[in-house]
Formats: C-alpha cells, structure tokens, sequence
C-alpha cells in the first residue's frame, strides 16, 4: 500500500509532459522560420523525417517498457537493463546532459515571451536589457521550485500550463488574416532560401519531436510504467505529429514568407488575441518543458549514482540520495540545475537546440537498435505486452545515425567519438559488468544458427569450394606446453577455423564436471590474446580412444565440416607417441588429414623460417603441406617468416622435378621464390632424417609427410629421429589437394 502512495501518478502526467515539450518554444519560435525558408512540402517533409525517428523511437520504448519492469530513470533504466549497464551508463551520461540542457533551452526560449517588454525597454525607454535579466531569474526560480516541492509541485503545474497551451493553439487555430495565397503550396523553396539549406532548419526543428520521450523519465513515480508509457507515449507522438501538419498548413496560408522568416512571434500575427495568447502559449510551453525536463534530468541521475556508474563512491552516493518517502533526487536535481544555468548563461537557442538534437538521435538510435535486436535474437525472455515491427525499428536506427551525419558530420564524428571515450572509460573502471557483447549476443547466435542450418542444407555446394582448414586438436598436455595450441592458432587465424580440445582423462561426474569448469576457465585466459582466433572447449572420456572417437562425431563449431585433427607428443618425452599411432586409423576412418606435432621446448623464432620436406614416396601429401605453410605465414608472429621447399629426388631427376616445383607454384600463386627451393639428392643412401636434422636445425618449423603404411612397419620410429630441429609438424592427406 505504501508502495502504491509513493508511486502515484498515471498515464496523464505522462502525455502532458510529452505533449507540452512536443508543442513547445520550437513551435513558437523557430516553426514559422522553417515554413517561411522551406514552404509547406518542405516543412512536411522535416515533419516525416523527424518521425521516421520519433515514432519508431516511440513503438520501441512502448514495447521495451512493457517488456520488465521499470523503474526509476526512465530510457536509462530501459537500455542499462536491456544492453547491461556499462552501455546503459554510457549513453545514460549523453541522455542525462541531453536532459538537462533541454532545461536551459527552454528556459532561453520562455525568455523570448517577453519580446513585447524588451522591444518597449528598447522604443520607449532606450533600454537594452539582456535576455539573462529573465532568463536567469527564471532558471533561479525553477530551480527552487523543484528543490524545494519535488516532482509532484511539477506535474501541478502541468496541469495549469497545459490548459494555457490548449487555448493559445485554439486561439491560433480561430485567427484570420488578410493573407491567402494557395498558388504557393507548389513551391517548396518560397522565400528565396537554397533547399541545400534543409537540414540546417531540420536541425533547429527536430529537437521539436523528441519531447515524446520526457514523459519516459517519470517512469519510477508512475503506478504502472507498463501502462502509462506505451500510451502516454505514442498518444502524444502522434497528436503532435498531426498538430505540426495543421500548423504548417496554417502558418502557411496566413502569413508571407518574409513574414514567417523576420518575424519570431509571427504566430501573434494571425492568432485571435495573439498579442497577448501567443506570449503567453509561449511561456506556458516552454516552462512547461522546463519543468518536464528538470523532473526527468535528475531522475536519470539517480538511477545512475544508484547503480554506481561513476568512479567515485562517494559521488555515487551522493547523487543516489532521495528524500522523503518518494525518494524524490534533490541533489541529483542540484547537479542538473547547475548545468542548465551555465547553458542558460550563453542563451542562443540555435546552438543549444543543435546540441540536444545530437544527444538525442544517439539515444533514439540506441533505444531503436535494442528493439531491432531483441527481435532479431529471438530470446525466450523478450516478451513484451506491445509489439511494435522490427523493421520499424531498423528504420528507426538507421534515419537515427543518418539524420545525425547529414545535420553535421563533424558533430555526429564528435558525438560517436564522446561516446566511445565513454564507454572504454566504463569498461575499464567496471570490468565485471557487461559490455558490448551484451547487445549483440542473441543476434550472432540467430544469426550463426541460420547460416549453420543453410550450410548443411547446401552441403553439396560445399563440397565443390576451395578447400580451407576445418582442424580439432586434442590434447592432455594443454598446461604443460602450448605448442599445439599454438600451431592451431596459427592455422586458423585467417584461412581456417580451429577447435582446441582439452582431454581430461575420466569419467563423467559432478566432480570432473568441476574439473572440466576450472580448465575451461584457464584455456580461456589462455586463448584470450586479440590475434588468438580459435574455439577451446573440454572434454570428458575414459580413453584416448573415446575421447577421439567422441570428437570425429561432433559438428563443426563453424558450420562446415571438420576436416582435420592435429594430435601432438613431446619430443624430449614420447611417452604418450603409442596411442597416437594406434589412433590414427580411427581419425582416418573419419576422413580426416591428420598432423601430428612434434613438440620441442627449444625457442620459436619467426625468422628462421618453415622448412617443407617432400619426398616421391609420399608426394601425396606435397599439396597439403605447402598450403598449410602458406597458411601458417598469414599469421602476424610469422610476419618475417618464409617459406623454404627441400625435395629429395635422385640425381637425374633433379631438373625436372624442379620444374614440377616451379609449375605448382606458379599455379597456385604462392609466395615462393626460386631460390627457396632445394632439390637434395640423398648421396651414399643417406635418409630422410639426416637430411632434415642436417638442413633444418634452425628453422622454426618442419613440415614433413607420412604415410599410414609406414606406421604398420615402424610404428614410433616414423616420428623419431627429429632430435635437431625444433617443433615438427607430420602431415598425411587424406587426398589429393588441389592448390590451383
């Protein structure tokens, strides 16, 4: 019941807010300006860009509130929940500033209802009195009035300067004048001014149509934000919208363009009363969006100091302070006050309206984007009670981003700039919180979901694409040395797709699931380098056998098919070479290329190069071998590396098997130069082994070929021997690659 008194107000505060900022100082001030420059169409035209943002700004918000429940801070709380609240600060910082400079706009432009006064001061008197002699006393004003009577005095007086709103417009509306020329209507460009200049007056205009959202802030003193928003919102989008069309119309037949353009107060011209009304619909409007935007500012504040977004502690408390049983934000109210008078100090409302328009196309966007995406990602947890279209939403976005570069691009740059400063600001001083892969998490998996699912469906294109590695590696020793992991990074960085296994050697239970937990956590710091691009993941069996066996089965992570496994032992210490040989039918029997990697514990250095040994005995695998070094060399800690061909061919073959070098080469359009290439001729019997430990002692990685009919006959001693070189990677294709 207490909850209930404290949270009192329903869905008509929201609409006079929204409502009363809609049809504010833009509208008395600056709308007869844009009619008078543009025309009518032109005019027409403003109206419809703005609320390609407003309205679908407008439907996301309505669905977003009736999504979860909101609480104090209005769009704030809606993206800060929705995106986590290292975004939601962000941008709740922009809103808040947003906000609260909209106070000082208003207040500037309240100022402007006493023309007549200051014309007099002038004519009469030859007193020129700054527009801050108002302009400041008000602000002071104001700012004891929400101080000192909180949110629910505001919300009064809404109520009183509505009604006078109602009867200026009425007013207007009931006025004639001797001015009538339809003809006009066709132009667009009356009054002598370029349509180049369109988006100059669309940016003075558009801060017009973002009043639909000061209605949003409120959302921690209404009894049913679900409710009060989605209607209250877009009831006062879409009156405003309407109205703004009639107006046009009206201002349009009434007046001459030279009128409409030198004439700030025209709307008095042709209103009944107006000498006296449109002063007064002036002073209405725009205290009353003072007043909306003074209740709205200090509430995104709260919300922010109460979710600590702020370095400071203290300031943090400081601004999440309320009093009384409402919890009404007096010192975040102080803060906002603050800021609006140095704005109210400069007193230029074409300047201040530019600035608001900027803040707030990035919030709209923002607010467009969250929409967009949760209809995208489909998540089981979006269950809003409206629904807007998620192409609305993407229109909304888009007409954001884009109004924003061509109101001015410098300002746009500047504005995105601000915000990423912002943001890496908040991601560093909250490292735990969410950050950007909090927006677009549901859509990737969508997204990787569809494409996984078309993948498989088209699986027979698959087959006739140039081939790219698809490679698991497993393996027990991932904490011992990080070679293999190393080795799969490097396949996989540009070319490829890896997938590193971590083999825990048991069965399943509640405990090696824990096991499994804290090891998936260390393989992730691991893997957690920018230039890292592979997939890690854990896996319990009884067996090395099980284990491989489990792996050949699972699909690719990428969407296509796996299609090779790298296996790997260490060179000093064979110990576990055994089972890898008596595996390696099983992951053959899966159509799989098989590497298996050597490990040395001698330095990696770059420099020294790859070393591709070829043989006639196994010129099978000679394809595989020079695209994996190719491969290999795109990674960035290969950069100064180079790729180094050794073929061991009989004396009278020496020519023409370097020629069969050269040819595939030049086919395969491979970085390679002749004098990379070495043809041994194996005098006196020498083998394979000797050759290597004696040509390739420093390179940095050997890849050799082998043959599965070897290891029926020498079983381990295929993979020993290398006791020279350092790390060593032996290849078997499981058919011929094509390199061309």
């Amino acid at each position: 019941m207490a909850k209930s008194q404290k949270k009192g107000f329903g869905t008509l505060p929201v609409f006079l807010t929204a409502i009363s900022t809609i049809l504010g100082a833009i509208l008395f001030l600056r709308f007869g300006f844009a009619v008078g420059t543009l025309g009518f169409w032109g005019v027409i035209l403003i109206i419809i860009l703005g609320h390609t943002v407003t309205i679908p700004t407008a439907l996301a918000l309505s669905e977003l509130a009736t999504n979860r429940r909101v609480e104090g801070g209005g769009e704030y709380f809606i993206i800060s929940r929705s995106f986590g609240l290292n975004i939601g600060a962000t941008i709740g910082i922009s809103l808040f500033f947003s906000q609260a400079i909209s106070v000082a706009f208003y207040v500037i432009a309240f100022t402007e209802a006493f023309e007549p006064i200051f014309n007099m001061l002038i004519n009469d008197y030859d007193i020129n009195l700054p527009r801050q002699a108002v302009s400041l006393p008000a602000m002071a004003l104001l700012t004891f009035m929400i101080i000192k009577r909180g949110a629910g005095s505001g919300v009064k007086v809404l109520y009183i300067v509505v009604g006078i709103l109602i009867v200026a417009i009425a007013c207007f509306f009931l006025g004639t004048t001797d001015y009538v020329s339809p003809t006009r209507i066709l132009n667009i460009g009356e009054g002598g001014y370029e349509f180049s200049g369109f988006f100059l007056v669309f940016a003075i205009i558009f801060p017009a149509f973002t009043g639909m959202t000061a209605g949003v802030g409120l959302s921690g003193d209404l009894r049913n934000p679900g409710k009060s928003i989605p209607l209250g919102t877009t009831l006062a989008t879409v009156s405003g919208a309407i109205l703004y069309v009639f107006i046009a119309w009206k201002l349009f037949m009434s007046a001459s363009p030279e009128q409409l353009i030198g004439e700030q107060l025209v709307m008095s011209r042709i209103a009944l009363y107006g000498g006296i009304v449109i002063p007064l619909g002036l002073a209405a409007s725009t205290i009353s969006s003072a007043i909306g935007s003074v209740m709205v500012a200090p509430r995104t504040m709260q919300a922010l100091g109460r979710d600590r977004s702020f370095p400071l502690p203290r300031f943090n408390r400081w601004l999440s302070r309320g009093k009384g049983e409402s919890g009404e934000p007096v010192n975040a109210s102080i803060l906002t006050c603050a800021i609006a008078f140095i704005f109210v100090a400069l007193g230029d409302v074409n300047v201040v309206a530019s600035i608001i328009s900027m803040f707030f196309m990035v919030t709209y966007g923002a607010l467009c984007l969250i929409s967009f995406l949760f209809h995208f990602g489909a998540d089981p947890s979006y269950r809003p009670v409206f629904r807007s279209r998620w192409y609305i939403s993407l229109l909304g976005f888009v007409m954001s981003f884009w109004l924003m570069f061509k109101i001015s691009a410098p300002y746009a740059l500047l504005a995105i700039a601000a915000l990423v400063l912002l943001y890496l600001i908040m991601s560093y001083v909250h490292k735990e919180r969410r950050g950007l892969q909090a927006i677009f998490s549901n859509a990737i998996f969508q997204l990787s979901r569809n494409i996984q699912i078309y993948l498989q469906k088209r699986r027979f294109v698959s087959n006739k694409v140039n081939w790219r590695p698809s490679i698991i590696c497993i393996s027990d020793s991932t904490f011992k040395r990080g070679n293999s992991m190393r080795l799969l990074n490097w396949l996989s960085y540009r070319y490829g797709f890896g997938t590193y296994i971590h083999f825990i050697n048991d069965y399943f239970s509640k405990n090696t699931r824990e096991v499994a937990d804290e090891a998936m956590e260390k393989l992730l710091a691991l893997s957690s380098d920018k230039s890292n691009h592979i997939y890690v993941d854990t896996i319990i069996s009884p067996s090395y056998t099980s284990a491989i066996a489990q792996v050949v089965q699972i699909p690719g992570i990428s969407g296509m098919d796996n299609n090779g496994m790298l296996l790997e032992f260490d060179k000093a210490d064979p110990s576990n070479l055994n089972q890898i040989i008596e595996n390696v039918s099983l992951v053959a029997a899966a159509r799989y290329d098989i590497g298996i990697l050597g490990s040395s514990s001698r330095e990696f250095i770059p420099k020294k190069g790859i070393h591709i040994w070829i043989r006639h005995i196994d010129y099978y695998n000679a394809n595989l071998m020079i695209l994996l070094g190719y491969i290999i060399l795109s990674h960035p800690d290969l950069r100064k590396s180079k790729l180094k061909i050794f073929e061991v061919s009989q004396e009278e073959d020496v020519e023409a098997t370097r020629k069969k070098l050269l040819e595939l080469i030049q086919a395969g359009r491979l970085p390679i130069s002749e004098r990379n290439i070495e043809i041994l001729n194996p005098n006196g019997g020498t083998d394979i082994k000797s050759l290597v430990n004696e040509h390739s002692a420093d390179a940095a990685l050997c890849i050799v070929g082998f043959k599965l009919e070897q290891l029926k006959h020498d079983g381990e001693q295929v993979f020993l021997g290398y006791e020279n070189t350092g790390d060593t990677l032996f290849v078997n294709a499981r058919e011929l690659q094509k390199i061309s």
